[in-house]
């Protein structure tokens, strides 16, 4: 110190820190007040950038004040200068956390509104995270004189030895920056492997992809084995996938009766029942003369691959109750069945010869006698 300490500096230093708190704090309302402005706007980034503020402008201004306390006291100019350092490394640390969920919330918004239905790649969203805090983590050691030069030189050689430890690690990481880049997978989308597994793609991080099937359990699938297998997306190119309902009639049905009758309920299902494609168009193929019906196949549209279950339930039941009022059989398969019998048992009796086999005709279900 170049003179003695005095109360006068210590009010000064005391008022100095006050005031940067108590600005710390106001900064710190305020900012609420327009984070819940921002909430009610469409565009998420402004929720992110006012979330992340909340953090810095509070720091900064009780830095600030610490600042202008240590100004105001008689440091010698060694003191005053790590003063000066740790601040400016508090600020750079706070900055630096700042810019990540800055950044992070970003991709984050970016990537969900580029997904479809809710959904996140936090992949993209922690890489950033690493990258930004890395940078800051090393300005900050330069800030406060730690040669990176050095570190960056023992990082490089010992990543070679941290790739080797971690090859599975660095292939699923890959692999789900291939899947996202690529885009043959996106959060939302409704996938099949070739395994058997599908359901709806939750997530993608930096190891493993998140589906959740219809029974609302989620299936962890590594992303290399992702990107390895065959997979059926019915979420690409579009959303809309069409089904198809096997049904059959009797040989007496007037077919052009039938196509009609069917066509109608068709259209009504697709009016009435949420998840059907209303202007999807009405398709009934014949194409089977079966042993007791004639084959056709319904075509029905869906708007996305969970609803055709429920679709397909209430077309089937519109459509039965629309047959018997119309009086169009569905029939049930009928079987011939020959029934032979030896001529050596009546022979042994002293009996008449028999016929050798006689036909006998039944429904599905009856006994033979």
């Amino acid at each position: 110190m170049y003179r003695a300490l005095t109360l006068h500096d210590v009010i000064v230093a005391g008022i100095a820190v006050a005031v940067g708190v108590a600005a710390g704090l106001l900064l710190r309302a305020t900012l609420r007040w327009l984070g819940e402005r921002a909430s009610r706007t469409r565009w998420g980034g402004d929720d992110v950038i006012v979330d992340a503020l909340r953090t810095l402008v509070p720091w900064a201004a009780m830095a600030a004040g610490a600042a202008a306390a240590a100004a105001a006291l008689p440091l010698t100019p060694t003191t005053g200068h790590n003063v000066n350092v740790a601040l400016t490394a508090l600020l750079i640390l706070a900055g630096t956390l700042t810019a990540a969920r800055v950044v992070a919330g970003l991709v984050r918004s970016v990537a969900q509104s580029r997904s479809g239905v809710a959904g996140s790649a936090t992949i993209f969203v922690n890489i950033t995270r690493v990258v930004v805090l890395a940078m800051g983590f090393l300005v900050v050691l330069q800030t406060l004189g730690v040669s990176i030069a050095p570190l960056l030189t023992a990082l490089g050689v010992g990543g070679l030895a941290v790739a080797l430890a971690l090859q599975d690690t660095l292939a699923n990481l890959f692999a789900g920056v291939h899947i996202l880049a690529a885009k043959t997978v996106q959060p939302g989308d409704y996938i099949r492997l070739s395994s058997g597994e599908e359901g709806y793609v939750v997530d993608i991080n930096w190891r493993n992809t998140v589906v959740r099937n219809l029974s609302n359990n989620l299936v962890i699938i590594p992303n290399a084995q992702l990107a390895g297998t065959n997979m059926t997306n019915f979420s690409q190119p579009e959303q809309q996938l069409s089904i198809m309902v096997q049904v059959g009639v009797g040989y007496d049905s007037d077919l052009e009766h039938v196509e009609r009758v069917t066509t109608e309920v068709v259209e009504a299902v697709m009016c009435d029942i949420t998840g059907a494609v209303p202007d999807h168009e009405p398709a009934v193929r014949f194409h089977t003369f079966g042993d007791s019906r004639i084959g056709f196949t319904v075509i029905l549209g869906v708007g996305e691959f969970s609803d055709q279950y429920r679709i397909k339930h209430e077309f089937i039941k519109r459509l039965h109750q629309r047959y018997r009022a119309e009086g169009i059989r569905v029939p049930a398969p009928k079987r011939t069945v020959t029934v032979q019998q030896a001529e050596a048992l009546g022979e042994s009796r002293g009996e008449p010869p028999m016929p050798t086999a006689f036909p006998h005709q039944r429904e599905a279900g009856e006994p033979v006698r």
